[in-house]
């Protein structure tokens, strides 16, 4: 398994976390291409809308996501 915190703007507040057994570039290449599209004038897209055209993508992978991972404080 994989974790991954994905970034597609520069606010980090809108970064999320997917933990999956797809490799980076399995992402890359599905993210890149809803960010291009929306960048060229396209359909805007949220972080649920990324994951869902992952799942899209590879249906018969794992892929989990967390848009703010919990803390334990000790």
């Amino acid at each position: 398994m994989n974790l991954y915190r994905i970034n597609t703007t520069a606010f980090h507040e809108e970064d999320f976390t997917i933990l999956t057994n797809l490799n980076e570039e399995q992402i890359v290449d599905i993210i890149t291409s809803v960010v291009k599209d929306e960048r060229d004038g396209g359909k805007s897209y949220d972080n649920d809308d990324l994951v869902s055209a992952l799942m899209k993508a590879y249906p018969n992978h794992f892929i989990t996501h967390y848009n703010e991972l919990e803390m334990i404080s000790i």
